[in-house]
């Protein structure tokens, strides 16, 4: 028997644990001295809501599965049928290959195929790595055909530091600058954090505040990674998901239709609709040309 989620990899390393599944090459659970960090699935599971999923090459929705890139129209499928919109990209269900293994790292690869409405095909390669720093995550795009590819890149973590709900969690949110949304969750406009229930550039309980919100306009540190911060006073246990500069953007998620239970903080290198926009779209060079490359990395570590 295979479980939903296929071959799972599990590593260890600083006091951390992890598992790495086959589906998607998608983080199925993380650990802290047994102490779970991140709300994750059982092996006979499937990812619930998209959990530990990465998402590529695009994070987020596209409006009615549609964009024009180079002077050609697409549509993709639509795996958000409610909404009508292309959702989260195209490897999150796809059987990922192990290429190497050690007791603290573990990489996946995949070869992502041309299609009808992604007419590229890209090399994936997914690296995961414990240290006594925590967990970072590495995701490399090689762009394999003779011509331009549109590229972006998330993935879909919950944070977890005690039972929850999260209302009684203290959230330290680094971004100034929050996407508005219509009914479909595809932005219409943007606007400052300041005096609304989204400013956490000060940690503060999370309260009733409600999340499924696009952030950017994030405060970095010199290495250019920004941290979003979640501590819970009643279990002490604080948790840290840090992004490089190459992440332009956070959506945040608080899963309100299941009880509020862990915090979504999702990096991502473009917005939502991104590829309808154009906004922050990587454009990786055709095979063989300079730029044909794309990683970006990320990472949870406990406090």
């Amino acid at each position: 028997m295979v479980a939903p989620s296929g071959e799972q990899h599990e590593i260890s390393g600083g006091g951390y644990r992890a598992v790495v599944t086959e589906c998607g090459a998608g983080l199925r659970l993380l650990e802290y001295d047994g102490q779970p960090v991140l709300a994750g699935f059982r092996e006979d599971e499937t990812a619930p809501a998209g959990a530990g999923q990465l998402l590529a090459p695009w994070p987020n929705r596209v409006a009615d599965g549609r964009y024009s890139f180079d002077g050609h129209e697409h549509q993709l499928a639509l795996s958000e049928p409610a909404r009508h919109n292309a959702s989260h990209g195209l490897v999150r269900w796809a059987p990922w290959t192990l290429e190497e293994r050690t007791e603290h790292s573990v990489s996946l690869v995949l070869r992502l195929m041309a299609q009808p409405g992604y007419p590229w095909t890209l090399d994936m390669h997914a690296l995961y790595d414990l240290s006594a720093d925590g967990l970072t995550v590495t995701v490399t795009a090689t762009n394999l055909s003779g011509s331009r590819a549109p590229y972006a890149l998330g993935a879909h973590p919950y944070l977890r530091v005690g039972a929850g709900p999260v209302d009684g969690w203290e959230l330290t949110l680094p971004a100034s600058t929050r996407l508005t949304v219509d009914e479909r969750l595809i932005p219409t406009g943007r606007e400052s954090v300041e005096d609304t229930e989204h400013d956490f550039r000060v940690a503060r309980p999370v309260r009733g505040a409600v999340f499924d919100t696009a952030f950017t306009d994030l405060e970095r540190d010199r290495a250019g990674h920004a941290e979003v911060r979640l501590h819970d006073p009643v279990s002490d246990l604080g948790v840290g998901l840090w992004l490089d500069a190459r992440h332009g953007w956070l959506q945040v998620y608080s899963a309100d239709s299941a009880g509020r239970h862990a915090l979504a903080v999702e990096p991502m290198t473009a917005p939502p609709n991104a590829f309808a926009t154009g906004e922050d779209v990587t454009v990786l060079a055709p095979a063989g040309d300079d730029g044909d490359e794309h990683s970006a990395s990320w990472g949870i570590r406990v406090l």
